[in-house]
């Protein structure tokens, strides 16, 4: 039934993430996924510093998609300080190595670095020459979090947008899905807003106006971007429904999945088609994927 776009794992359980419980394991991940009816995952490697206890390799989640008769699809990750911390690193020749092997798009970017720093850009650039996707977690301060940082507003991402047309960006966390309405308080960006959306916010604009922005819907800050206020969500899962994906982000065995009932829910009630579910579920990644 659903194609999951976006979700983390370790073939052993490590450190505890700050107090919470470890990553699940494939096994575990396996497990929730036929409760839940998942029938295929993207696999996400954590490579940077600021979002892992432990750093993850590539060739860890490559194996395991080997090992796991092909519920698993690779992601590769590439830190954009790789190599020379440097612009002008051949990042490239990573990616090429990586999509030979099977990967097949870049992911989750979590480095702590601004959008538009000539690092990134480096590595948007290799991305969208090789024609592979990056799925990118947003981060709304610089130090003392994780993820590609914008301003209020995300110019930075809509520079992006611009200067890489042929690059599809999965857009992803609290700072992304916060402005799917008007911000009322820029600390809403580090949260998960409540209450009507009363105007499409900077989010609406930019996949208004740029094709290659496309919505992960995972965790709850995709969730809570298309639940708080409901009919506004309908609409928009309407409008956009060839750009955006259904997704989890489990990391913990007992990360909840809220989005699988609700949709379902949408579905049954009638709120959207029969199409529009099809499509979030696992239309638009079988397709972006090639699989």
């Amino acid at each position: 039934m659903f194609i999951d776009i976006h979700v983390h794992t370790r073939r052993r359980p490590g450190l505890p993430r700050d107090g919470k419980p470890a990553y699940a394991t494939p096994e575990q991940l396996i497990a929730r996924y036929d409760a839940i009816g998942v029938e295929r995952a993207v696999l996400l490697p954590g490579v940077s510093p600021e979002c892992a206890r432990q750093i993850q390799s590539v060739e860890e989640v490559l194996e395991i998609c080997q090992d796991c008769g092909g519920r698993f699809i690779p992601f590769c990750n590439v830190d954009p300080r790789q190599l020379s911390n440097s612009s002008q690193a051949p990042l490239g020749e990573l990616l090429e190595f990586y999509r030979a092997a099977g990967c097949k798009g870049v992911g989750e970017v979590s480095a702590n670095l601004p959008f538009d720093h000539p690092m990134v850009e480096n590595l948007f650039r290799a991305c969208e020459r090789l024609g592979m996707p990056l799925t990118f977690h947003m981060s709304p301060s610089l130090g003392g979090n994780y993820g590609l940082y914008d301003e209020p507003g995300l110019p930075l991402l809509e520079k992006a947008l611009r200067k890489f047309p042929k690059l599809v960006f999965l857009g992803h966390s609290q700072a992304f899905w916060a402005e799917i309405g008007p911000l009322q308080d820029v600390r809403q960006r580090g949260g998960y807003p409540s209450g009507p959306v009363e105007a499409p916010g900077r989010v609406v604009e930019l996949m208004r106006r740029y094709p290659n922005l496309h919505g992960d819907l995972s965790a709850n800050s995709g969730c809570n971007a298309v639940s708080r206020d409901e009919g506004f969500g309908c609409e928009f899962l309407a409008e956009f429904q060839d750009r955006l994906y259904f997704g989890t982000d489990i990391c913990a065995p007992d990360t909840p999945t809220p989005l699988v009932d609700y949709l379902l829910r949408l579905r049954n009630e009638a709120r959207i088609s029969q199409t529009c579910f099809d499509t979030l579920a696992k239309v638009n990644a079988a397709r972006l994927l090639g699989l």
